[in-house]
This record gives structure tokens, C-alpha cells and sequence, in this order.
């Protein structure tokens, strides 16, 4: 089951939206795309990524885990092969939104399972490795689309969105081959489930406030969302554009991220495991405020390095965390609808975040300041994560 979910996080997330960060250069050129134009596209994403978080955990009691995963991928296979053929900033818009909804419809269930196949003690490990995922599909997009550029120029993008699309398709089919709503359903048991509880995360009663600690929760995936995707976008952007390196040399920086991001999300997602999931969100989120603040201060190419280390070694780690917080909590068959709807928060902030900073770009000529923007909403989630129970852990 995790290697099932390491596969739909590769094709929904690291190729249907963090490949985007490495195309939207030479899109841009070939599609006369303007800085709020490429804003508006990534956040066309998460609009429909937003709409199938409100029916995702629906869809899950009534299709099943296995078939709304499936129809997901396909669905992100499919318009990325439309996208492929985009002519126009309108038709590459509705196309990417579409792609959204298909990533929402994947990725949302696909995180689920954890509450299904793990318990508590080894919740945040499962979602962590599950999150490799996204690290493989920054990495291969970044090692794929510079050499499709170098062989195929301005039609580089194309191939790339043809040969995604296609990919994901497959990916769509084998997941489906593989993927069981439940253990149950092979004769098994949620692993852990004849061991005395480790690293002090005990199985949770029903929180007294579940609405409470839903916004608070909520709040804090707002936070996350907004800003990771900001640098997300336009780091590669960033690199080319305002610091003069060449795409083979920010698509080797976009690689070094993509690896590091894979070592992320089990590293932390281990780490609630022993130490609690409040203590380890803050950790990410403190590791997060110093590489927005490093990406805004224009000092250098060493300092931009460190500063993509810094959000690498943390990128994608706070679903896993979050999603091990929730499975925590409640019975698996609800999971995944609260899932869904602190997920609708984190739409919400992935929605906002990319479009605002295109805007802030567009009118002060640098990405600085809405990687200051990034920082100073990052400590703000800093100071709700404090605010949590330690129950929520």
C-alpha cells in the first residue's frame, strides 16, 4: 500500500503539480505569459483541487478508496494530455484546473489508507514514505524537462506535459491493480495491530471539541499551503529570471530539492511518531520561515542553495504529519472526510498564495517580497502550532 501511495503522489502531485515550477519558464516565453499569468494558472490548480476536497470523502464511502484513486489519475492523465496541445492562456487555464480536481481525487484517499493499513504507531512513517513521492517527481521533472528543451527547444514543454500525461495514465492503472480499501479485504490486520503501543503516541479518544480543534488544525494547513506553494512556483522562476542562471543549472538546484524532499517526509513523519506532531510542525515550519527569509535576501547563489536545502529537508513533510494527527483522532471510516475538510483549508491557502505573490511580482519587478510575505505567515503558524493541545499529538 505505501509503495501504491508513493507511485499516486508521484503521478497526482510531483508531476501533475510541482513539475509545473520547471515548465512555467519556457511556457511562459512560448505562451506570452506574464508573472500575475503564471500565478493565475497555479492557482487555477488548487481551485480545482479545492472543489474535489469537498467531494473526495464522499466520493470514498460511496466509489470506494480504490476506484476514486483511480478516476483521480486518470483524470490528471488525460488533461495533461490536452495540455500538451494548448494554444491559449483560457484553454491552458480550464485544462490545469481540471488537473486539479483529478489531483484532489487521488491524493486526498490515497493519504486515507494510512488509517485503514497502519496504526497510530506507525501512522506518521506510512504518509511520510507515501510523500516520496512528490520528491520523485521534482526530481524527475527537473532531470526530463531541460534535456526536452535542449532536444526540442520551444516544444520542449509540450513533449513534457504529453509524456506526464501519458505516464500518469499507466500509473492510474496499475495503482489499480494493487490498491485495497482495507486489510481486511486480503485477510489482514492494520500492521501494529498485535503490538503494545511504541514511542508514547497512544490510540486517541474523539477530541471534546472536534469543530475547535478542526480550525485550529485548518488554520495551520492554511498557513502551510499558502506559502509552500509560493516558492513551489516560482523558485525556478526566481533562479532564471532575476539571478541570470541557466535552466540546466536551476533544474540541477530544482533536482537537489526534489532529493532532499524525499528524505523529508519520513524523517519528520518518524519524528511525530516519537517526539509528538505538535513539536514536529514546529520544526518544519521554523525550517521553512529561514528559507523564505534566505530566498528574499538576494545574497547570492550560495545563499539561494542553502535556502532550497533548508525548504527541501522540510517540504512536504506537514500532510504526512497532519494526516497521522487526524487518523490519530478519529475512526478510519471518518478520516477521510475530516481530512477533507482541513484539507479545504489548505486549498484555500494554495489558492491565495500564488496568485498574490504573481501579483506583488508583477507590480514590484522581484519575488522578494512575497517570499517576505512567506516567512512572516510561516511565523504566524509557528505561533498557532504552540497553541495546540498536546492531546493533538
Amino acid at each position: 500500500m505505501v509503495i501504491a501511495g508513493i507511485f499516486t503522489l508521484f503521478a497526482c502531485l510531483g508531476l501533475g503539480r510541482f513539475a509545473l515550477g520547471m515548465l512555467l519558464p519556457t511556457m511562459g516565453t512560448g505562451l506570452q505569459l506574464s508573472y500575475a499569468d503564471m500565478g493565475f494558472i497555479s492557482t487555477a490548480n488548487f481551485v480545482g483541487y479545492l472543489f474535489s476536497v469537498l467531494i473526495s470523502g464522499r466520493l470514498s464511502l460511496a466509489w470506494g478508496i480504490r476506484r476514486t484513486i483511480f478516476c483521480g489519475l486518470i483524470l490528471v492523465g488525460l488533461s495533461m494530455l490536452l495540455i500538451s496541445q494548448s494554444q491559449h492562456f483560457t484553454p491552458l487555464l480550464t485544462l490545469y484546473l481540471i488537473t486539479g480536481i483529478g489531483t484532489g481525487l487521488a491524493n486526498i484517499p490515497v493519504m486515507v489508507l494510512i488509517a485503514q493499513w497502519f496504526t497510530p504507531a506507525y501512522r506518521g512513517r506510512a504518509a511520510g514514505c507515501m510523500i516520496i513521492g512528490n520528491g520523485m517527481g521534482i526530481v524527475f521533472s527537473g532531470l526530463l524537462i531541460p534535456w526536452l528543451n535542449s532536444q526540442w527547444g520551444d516544444q520542449g514543454w509540450r513533449i513534457a506535459w504529453f509524456s506526464f500525461g501519458s505516464l500518469v495514465i499507466i500509473i492510474g492503472l496499475l495503482v489499480h491493480l494493487v490498491v485495497r480499501d482495507n486489510p481486511a479485504q486480503m485477510g489482514l490486520h492494520p500492521l501494529g495491530a498485535d503490538e503494545p503501543t511504541r514511542h508514547g503516541v497512544q490510540p486517541l479518544s474523539a477530541p471534546k471539541h472536534p469543530r475547535q480543534l478542526l480550525l485550529h488544525l485548518g488554520s495551520i494547513y492554511f498557513l502551510f499551503g499558502f506559502t509552500y506553494v509560493i516558492y513551489v512556483t516560482f523558485i525556478v522562476t526566481t533562479l532564471i529570471q532575476e539571478h541570470d542562471f541557466s535552466e540546466s543549472v536551476a533544474g540541477w538546484f530544482w533536482i537537489a530539492v526534489g532529493l532532499l524532499s524525499m528524505f523529508s517526509s519520513p524523517l519528520f513523519g518518524s519524528l511525530s511518531d516519537r517526539l509528538g506532531r505538535r513539536s514536529a510542525m514546529i520544526l518544519v515550519f521554523t525550517l521553512q520561515t529561514s528559507a523564505y527569509l534566505l530566498a528574499a535576501s538576494g545574497w547570492g547563489q550560495s545563499v539561494l542553495f542553502l535556502s532550497m536545502v533548508l525548504f527541501g529537508i522540510s517540504a512536504f513533510s506537514l500532510p504526512a504529519i497532519m494526516a497521522a494527527t487526524i487518523s490519530d483522532r478519529l475512526e478510519p471510516a471518518q478520516a477521510a472526510t475530516v481530512f477533507g475538510y482541513v484539507t479545504f483549508f489548505f486549498g484555500v491557502g494554495q489558492i491565495s498564495g500564488p496568485a498574490l505573490a504573481g501579483i506583488l511580482a508583477e507590480y514590484s519587478g522581484s519575488f522578494s517580497i512575497s517570499y517576505l510575505l512567506a516567512a512572516a505567515m510561516t511565523t504566524i503558524a509557528i505561533l498557532l502550532t504552540l497553541r495546540l493541545n498536546e492531546a493533538s499529538h
